[in-house]
């Protein structure tokens, strides 16, 4: 258990984003960390939902269940509240609507989504909703208490980088968390752990659980290595962490920021810590990619492919390459890059390029921390 002790908006004034700088306070845990690892937080529900699924089961909530798996006793109001995922309702749970439901009308609802030629329609029919949706969409499926909760996907921690360096901050850890608000089938949601640690944890309560992932992912073990860090939005997370260490430790090594996000004037995180770094000779360059301030998009994959040559020197040249944030689109786009960079100055065939990056990573001086 561990105690939030502050919790402020990073984004300034004309932003649509929520990016939240969280310090959990780990004394007295025994938790350790280093730069690379991620927190993993346990959160709860927002009760107003829990509310609203119970009332949709027609449940008190003081049913008592025991959890599969463990067999531990709770009421059903707490096991929905901390134990069970209440969000994204998976094709196993459909299955088993389509056994509980009673109306003809709702069963061929649920068998045409069920049909293995519907998969692509009904992914996205899943996508857009939560259990309550299918619950409302579906009353005539009854469900007991205990049965309703074996369905269920069990609630699991969320992991978030550490933005902190252990050397300056030994006894917390930082986190960049982007709240996630967002509306689909009529309905606003919200991310579960996200709106938990910025919306539902009062300053200084001492009851967040939390533990401490080690990762692979983390600085070169050379100080005199020069490193290339490319973490779009939350994606900068470890990348503050690694400047802090290096910046503690006086290493040698040259470091390289390549940041974006949307607008310049409201959303560069940390923004003024790292002109500082600069300025001090701590960030040899940073490089930056506003999407929304002209007409076109600008992308962290961009400002590396302007500045290709001088990236393939430092490749070259040993540096090691980083790359935190969107598994989707980015990490796909900055990779697609790294190779057009490899080929058009340093002369490699698309084959080569593949065989270096792969010697890259294999020597740990390619990493990525995606999601």
């Amino acid at each position: 258990m561990a105690r939030l002790t502050e919790n402020y908006l990073l984004n300034k004034e004309g932003t649509g984003k929520d990016t939240r700088h969280l310090v959990i306070d780990l004394s007295g845990s025994g938790l350790t960390y280093t730069c690379g690892d991620s927190l993993g937080v346990y959160p709860t529900h927002r009760m107003g939902y829990v509310e609203e699924v119970l009332g949709a089961l027609g449940a008190t909530g003081e049913e008592s269940i025991a959890l599969p798996r463990t067999g531990e006793e709770m009421t059903l109001r707490e096991a929905m509240s901390k134990k069970v995922s209440l969000a994204g309702p998976t094709g196993k749970f459909l299955h088993t609507l389509s056994e509980k439901v009673e109306s003809k009308k709702e069963k061929a609802r649920l068998a045409d989504l069920l049909a293995r030629e519907n998969k692509k329609a009904t992914r996205k029919y899943l996508a857009n909703r939560e259990v309550i949706d299918l619950l409302e969409e579906f009353p005539t499926a009854k469900f007991s208490p205990q049965e309703f909760v074996g369905s269920m996907r069990r609630l699991v921690p969320r992991l978030y980088s550490i933005a902190s360096a252990p050397i300056r901050y030994p006894r917390e850890a930082h986190l960049t968390v982007a709240v996630v608000r967002y509306r689909t089938n009529n309905r606003d949601r919200e991310g579960v752990c996200s709106t938990y640690l910025a919306d539902r944890i009062d300053l200084h309560d001492p009851s967040v659980p939390v533990f401490v992932a080690k990762s692979p992912f983390g600085l070169p073990k050379d100080e005199a290595a020069d490193m290339i860090m490319v973490g779009p939005g939350t994606g900068i997370a470890p990348f503050r962490a690694f400047l802090q260490e290096r910046a503690a430790l006086k290493s040698t090594g040259r470091n390289w920021l390549f940041f974006g996000d949307r607008h310049a004037a409201s959303d560069y995180l940390y923004g003024e810590e790292f002109e500082a770094m600069k300025a001090a000779g701590q960030l040899e360059r940073i490089d930056l990619a506003w999407s929304r301030d002209q007409d076109h998009k600008i992308y962290v994959q961009d400002k590396l492919l302007e500045a290709g040559p001088t990236v393939w020197e430092w490749i070259r040249s040993g540096a090691n390459f980083y790359v935190c944030g969107d598994a989707q689109r980015m990490a796909k786009d900055v990779h697609a890059a790294l190779h057009a960079i490899a080929r058009e100055h340093g002369g490699l065939s698309r084959d080569e390029a593949v065989r270096y990056f792969r010697k890259m990573r294999r020597e740990r001086r390619y990493q990525r921390d995606i999601y």
